[in-house]
Parts: C-alpha cells; structure tokens; sequence
C-alpha cells in the first residue's frame, strides 16, 4: 500500500470516528482489512451529505465549485470518474475507489446514493411514509445496507432484506433524533399524514399530546425495522455479527433515551455514553451480541 493510500484509509478512520462513532465502535470488532473497509462507506456517505448540510466541512484538495448543487454533482462526478480508472490522486478519494473496486461493490449503489443526496437540495416534506421510505431512504438508507454487504461478507444473498432494514432503521432513527437540527435546515423528514392525524406540528418545538403520540408511532415502526434486520445476523461470520449486531443494538438505544426524555427532541441531541458503548462492544466479544428486547 502506498504511502498516500494509507493516508488516505487513516483519514476515512478518523472521519468514521469523529462524526460516526455508533459505526466506529461496531467496526472495532472486525478484522483490520473489513474495518477500513467500514470506514470508507462511511467517509463517502459523509462527505457527500456534508457538501450538501456543511460545505465548510469538507477538506477534499480538489475543486468543487459553485454552490451545493454543482459541488455535490462534481464531487459525485469525481467519484465515477475515479472508480472507472480505478485510483485517483486525491489519497481519501484513492482509498474509497480501492476498497469499492475490492469489494467488488455495484456501482449503481452509488448512483441512487447521489440521487438521493441531490433530494435534500429540492424537497423540504415528505407526505408518507411509503413517499419518504421509497422516495428517499431508498437511496439514503437502504442502499447504504447494501453497499455494507460485499464488506460484511454474509453467508447467504438472503442477507440483503434484513441490511436494507437496518439502513432503513438508522436513519429513522436519525430522523427522530434530529428533528431540532432538521428544523435549523428548513427540513421535517417526518410523514405529514402522520403529522396531521396526530394534530402534531414540530415547528411549535414542544413534546406536547400531540407530538407523544406522533412519536410514540414512528419509534414502534421504527423497532419493526430493527427487528426485521435481526434475523441477518445469523447469516454472517462471527466477526460481522458483532459489529453489526453491537452497532443495531447501540443506535436502538437512542430510541430508548427519546422515550425517557418525554419524546423532547428539541432540547438536546440524545446520545448513547461513550461508557455505554464500550460496555455494549466488550459483551459482544464477550457473551455475543445481545438481542433487543423489542426483538425476541
């Protein structure tokens, strides 16, 4: 390996670390070529979504002009363009196309990846729940469970659905985590049919009645998903059950700390302790993966 793809991979690391810690953690327990493997999805998937949310963000040495649009455009047109030539000079870019091309990854997850990206620049609601999961979270979510699988390395192709739920059950879980910061952004990612037989409105930015119950609804569909990607765990090898396992069960407890919170995502950002997450990834070396007990 060279010296700037090494530089490259260490950055996707500390990218995966500072701004994903959740998938960090669940990393740690794969061997070390799987592990920067993770860690590539993850740093593509950010630095997309942050040239969309955060331009000031993003640190790539290369040239992405004009305003989101055109920069998330360019940057995905740098990504095609590298992974047909198969490198590129820019090292976090090098060891993105080196790990796709290794793993073998379709390239149209790629595609409805930016898609779905170029959607955030366009649409402010979501009028369902079907709209938001098969407009959206598709490309979003779903797709990320897939890019993940050629790294993962599952047993059976049956592995698929349950990946697309989890993709699925991390970002709503994002969603109902992230209304506040959402709002900041002039974005609800929240069904407004459901919103509107609830009489819930997050621009008020209160956890009244109304809210409760609205939330009370999207975090139960939001354990199906997680329950539905249980039954992947048992398709994979013992290293990638415990990552994805200590990863599902760390980011369902977020879930829990909304529910104790009264539902108020308004005040605060509700995290899982960094104790927490150790704990949890040391039983899962220990003991195994621990079910949820929403799963059982």
């Amino acid at each position: 390996m060279t010296a700037d793809l090494a530089a490259g991979y260490a950055e996707c690391a500390r990218l995966t670390r500072g701004h994903g810690t959740t998938y960090w953690w669940g990393a740690r327990l794969l061997p070390p070529a799987q592990r920067r493997d993770v860690h590539t999805v993850y740093a593509l998937c950010r630095l997309a979504d942050d040239i969309v949310d955060e331009p000031e963000k993003v640190a790539l040495p290369i040239a992405l002009p004009g305003g989101p649009a055109e920069r998330l455009a360019a940057f995905a047109s740098y990504f095609f363009t590298s992974l047909a030539a198969g490198q590129a000079e820019e090292p976090v870019m090098a060891a993105i196309v080196d790990s796709v091309r290794r793993r073998g990854t379709d390239p149209e997850c790629f595609e409805r990846f930016f898609a779905a990206m170029s959607l955030d620049l366009t649409r402010t609601t979501w009028a369902s729940w079907e709209e938001l999961r098969d407009g959206y979270m598709e490309g979003s979510a779903a797709v990320i469970g897939e890019m993940m699988l050629p790294v993962l390395e599952p047993y059976s192709p049956d592995a698929k659905g349950p990946a697309r739920s989890l993709g699925l059950a991390f970002q709503l879980t994002n969603f109902l985590r992230d209304v506040a910061e959402d709002l900041d952004r002039g974005r609800v990612y929240l069904p407004a049919d459901d919103l509107a037989r609830h009489g819930a409105d997050p621009w008020r930015r209160r956890p009244d009645a109304a809210w409760v119950a609205m939330m009370t609804e999207q975090v139960a569909r939001n354990r199906e998903l997680y329950a539905a990607a249980v039954p992947g765990l048992a398709m994979m090898p013992a290293a990638s059950r415990r990552c994805v396992g200590t990863a599902l069960v760390l980011y369902a407890r977020i879930l829990d700390r909304i529910e104790a919170a009264g539902y108020d995502v308004f005040s605060g950002r509700h995290r899982v302790p960094t104790a927490e997450k150790l704990a949890v990834t040391l039983r899962s070396v220990t003991l195994g993966v621990p079910t949820p007990a929403f799963a059982q």
